[in-house]
Order: structure tokens, then sequence, then C-alpha cells
């Protein structure tokens, strides 16, 4: 059974918790093949709802499919109420099986190969991170670049803020495109420095890499201690390998207290999370509960309890700071999470609240359509049994410190806002909890591009943009 811990309609990147633009439905379904037409397929995924559904009592007794234009438009209505109960936030979705294999194998995607941040109170939009082996970074679009306008080329230039103020998220996201191969845009950006150039981008296929080749695994030196940092971008199978060295790594070295950077994960499957955890579990017994999966009574017997099974490459931490935001969801919410029985007050959340999806999804697919749809269809807790966090993993956390994004400086710098207040937290300094006036009035200090940045999130998201939150 493919078991997803994936953010799902809105990818968890508005930093008000619902979707910030609106985009077509990445899938494209033939109708013509038997068992294909609309009818079928809406009548395919009622039935699978009513019987995987994690919230049956929500569903509505009977749902006449005829007025609706399309199997998204109806899964959503069928959702409504546990979506209004803040139980399914477009949790449960159509996709397409060979996009999502694709994305969750090796990690393959068509765009530039950037995360965007809005900063809706001054309508502006930054890049917050670019991945490796895409086009915005060959062309020097890194993080803490300002995109300034966008259009075609040969065409006249619209500012992010002037599409801003016409159509809001949306037209910015419409405006850029990015998800078909090939289709350029034009882009005047604005470098820390403040020079402006115009640049040409033409998305094109690439894989992510989960685990960045520049700052995924590092080892920072603070005041004579040595502390690990692991930036994981998604929870894919490709990250496997690439964690298991990372912590081979900090292991060799003795590390003990370490940073583990999630802040624009959005999850993806729950056996790489449960490999991190593990990852993570050098000082577990193997008696030790790492988790409890609950479906409904009526497909209790796949209930499962997952157990600490340390790896040659775990490490034994004495002390975690975990960096999460709104865009930190599911299976980087089920690391966390799992973490707080066994180190109590040594572990913290640093930054902001998290997302707050405590569910997790099974796959239903339909192959002749080349559809899966995603059911929620499981709950996840800790050994505590606690994992009713649907607001945000913060009030359930032993210690927080509130911190800000700060795009002046790269992921795992040292002096980045989010990354130095988790040192400081390491090392026994004090901290304002996550929703002080304190933090609050020392966000305000760094600079503005740190402050009240939004993941740029499609209503339907492809497959990329569920699990990486504000990726183009």
């Amino acid at each position: 059974m493919s078991l997803l811990a994936g953010c799902g309609g809105d990818g968890g990147g508005s930093s008000s918790g619902t979707p910030i633009a609106n985009s077509p439905s990445p899938t494209s379904t033939p109708t013509s093949v038997a068992g294909c037409s609309l009818q079928d397929r809406k009548a395919w995924a009622a039935a699978e709802l009513r019987e995987w559904y994690l919230f049956p009592d929500t569903l509505p007794t009977s749902l006449d499919p005829a007025p609706f234009a399309s199997v998204d438009d109806y899964i959503d209505a069928m959702t409504a109420t546990a979506r209004a109960q803040n139980k399914d936030r477009y949790f449960t979705y159509l996709t397409s099986i060979a996009e999502e294999n694709a994305y969750y194998d090796s990690g393959s995607s068509a765009g530039y190969g950037f995360r965007l941040g809005i900063n809706a109170s001054v309508g502006r939009m930054f890049v917050i991170e670019a991945f490796e082996g895409t086009p915005a970074l060959e062309a020097g679009l890194d993080r803490g670049t300002e995109i300034v306008a966008i259009g075609q080329p040969g065409g006249t230039l619209r500012t992010v803020s002037a599409l801003f103020a016409d159509g809001g998220a949306q037209a910015v996201s419409n405006a850029l495109g990015g998800s078909t191969a090939g289709v350029a845009r034009v882009l005047r950006v604005r470098a820390l420095s403040g020079s402006e150039r115009e640049v040409t981008l033409t998305p094109r296929d690439f894989e992510l890499s989960p685990v960045s080749s520049r700052y995924g695994i590092k080892i920072l030196e603070d005041g004579g201690r040595r502390v690990g940092y692991i930036n994981l971008r998604t929870f894919i199978s490709t990250a496997d390998q690439p964690l298991r060295d990372g912590f081979g790594q900090l292991r060799a070295a003795g590390i003990t207290e370490l940073i583990v950077d999630l802040r624009y994960n959005g999850g993806g499957l729950l056996s790489t999370a449960r490999l991190m955890n593990n990852l993570l579990g050098g000082n577990r017994q193997t008696s030790d509960v790492l988790g409890y999966t609950t479906f409904r009574r009526e497909k209790s017997s796949e209930n499962s309890t997952d157990y600490f099974l340390p790896q040659p490459q775990s490490v034994s931490p004495t002390k975690i700071a975990f960096i999460g935001t709104q865009g930190t969801a599911s299976a980087s919410e089920v690391v966390i999470n799992a973490m707080i029985p066994y180190l109590r007050g040594n572990v913290a959340l640093i930054g902001t609240n998290t997302y707050g999806k405590p569910v997790g999804q099974t796959a239903r697919d339909k192959p002749a359509c080349d559809d899966r749809l995603r059911v929620v269809a499981l709950t996840t807790q800790n050994a505590d049994r606690q994992g009713d966090y649907y607001n945000g993993l913060a009030p359930f956390m032993p210690a927080t410190c509130e911190a800000v994004d700060d795009l002046s400086y790269q992921l795992g710098d040292p002096r980045e806002a989010s990354v130095q207040q988790a040192l400081a937290f390491l090392n026994g300094r004090s901290c304002t909890r996550i929703g002080g006036a304190a933090a609050t009035a020392s966000a305000a200090r760094v600079r503005n591009v740190a402050v009240k940045q939004a993941l740029l999130t499609p209503m339907r998201p492809s497959t990329i943009q569920r699990e990486t939150p504000g990726a183009f």
C-alpha cells in the first residue's frame, strides 16, 4: 500500500493555510478509453471515498455527480464537510499515476527550478530557494533574488506589484506559467546588491535533488562547538541514500547536536520519514515506539505500530532544533512529532508554527485512465499517542523559538536568522516562544524580504508543488 504524508491541494504554502493562487489541474485524462468517461471516473472516486475515507461520517449520504464539471470538483464537494471542520484541507485529490511516480521515484518534474515567496503586504516576490541543475540557478537566480517584473519574449513586462494589485497571487502565478517545458518567460530581477537585469528563462525537465549538494549536510562551528545541519527539501525515495550518507558523515564526526531544517518541506513518503527518524534514533531501542498509524474502524486491519530501527549511519542526538514554517507539513511534522516523547525539553521548533496535517493518504488507482485518487485514510501519532495537531505543532512542542526566514543569507549559513536562533537554543541561550511580541519586533529589524513570506502555491498544484511548496 502506498502511504503518503504529503500536504495535498494547497501544499501548505499559504501563510493563511489556504491556497493563494489558482492554476489548471496538472492532469489531462482521455475519456475515449473504456471506463474512463467523466461519469465512470466520478462513480469510481465516490466508491473509493466511501470505502477508505478517514472521516466517513462527513461524506454526504448522496450527492448527484451530474452538476460537477470535473472529477476534482466532485471530490471537493464530497469532502466539503471535513474541510469545514479543518480535517481535510484539499488533502484528498486526483492526480496522475505517471506524474506522481516520476516525482516520488526520481524527483522528475518540469519548471524553472526555484521556489518563490510573495510578500503580500507590499506585493513583492522573491526567490527563496533555487535547485541545482535547473534553469534558474544556471541563470544566477538564487535565494534573495527579487523578481520585479514578468513577461513573454518580445512582449511588455508587467511588474509583480501591478499583477498582484490586479489579481492577487493568482495573476502572478498565471503570468509565470512554468509547468510546460519550452515556454519561455522574461524576468526582470533585482539582486541583493540592488542591481537589476533581465533574464529569459525556459522551463525544462529536471530531477530535484532532495538533499542539496550545496547546503544539504553541513557541520557548523558555534563557539568551539560542532553542530550538524541537515536540510531536506522533500520526502522522496531518492532522498534515502543521500540521507544515509549525510548522517554517516555526522556520526563519524561525533555530532550529537543537530539542526534539522524542514522550513519548506511539504511532506511526501512516510517510508522516507520513518527512515529519517531512524537516522535520528541512534540512542533508541528497537522496543521504542516510533509512531502509530491508524485507519478508520472498518479498515483497522491496516493499523500498524512502527518501532525505531537504528541504522549503521544513525546519530545519537542529545538536542535537536527543527526549523519550520507554515510550509512545513505532513511527513515533516511526523518526523518532528516522533522525537518529542524521547527528547522532551531538548527538542525545539524554531521559526514559526507548522502547517498542521496529522493525516496521510493512501493511493487508489484507476490505471486505464492514469487516475490516482489520494484519499485521506490514516492518522499518525507519536509514542505518547499525540497526533491532534491540525492547527500546527507549536502548541505541542516542549520548546519553541520564534525566528524569521532571512533571505539575506543562504540556507545553512549560521548568520541566517532561523539558523542563528537554532544555534542559540542548542547553546542554552534564551528565546521568545513562537507568537511572542518580542520576536515580532525583532523580525521587523531584519531585511524586509524576510518578513511575511507566503509560498506561491497553485490551487490544484502539480505533484512537485504539493510536496515542494512554492516550486515553479
